[in-house]
């Protein structure tokens, strides 16, 4: 069998749920880059999954963020506000 090379490992390694900023950096990153047209189509496919998988971070950090809102909201001295209602582009 093969030894696997050792910047595989270190990717797998890396911390596969970054922060809402450190996702947000790498995805604005990925978008400047796409949109400078100097990408190979083949770097542009895999730059646009990396992206859809650092959109999915950033909305699940979002969406936490809402819950615990919410939360600290309805638990908050027993004082009931608004419900947060997040605008969302469709």
């Amino acid at each position: 069998m093969p030894a696997i090379p050792p910047i595989v490992c270190a990717v797998e390694a890396k911390d596969p749920k970054p922060s809402f900023e450190t996702a947000l950096t790498k995805l604005e990153t990925i978008v400047e880059s796409m949109e400078s047209g100097e990408v190979p189509l083949a770097e542009l496919l895999a730059k646009f999954e990396e992206g859809n998988k650092l959109l999915k971070v950033c909305e699940a950090r979002l969406k936490d963020a809402e819950l615990k809102i919410e939360q600290l909201r309805k638990s908050k001295d027993g004082v009931t506000f608004a419900k947060f209602e997040a605008a969302r582009e469709s």
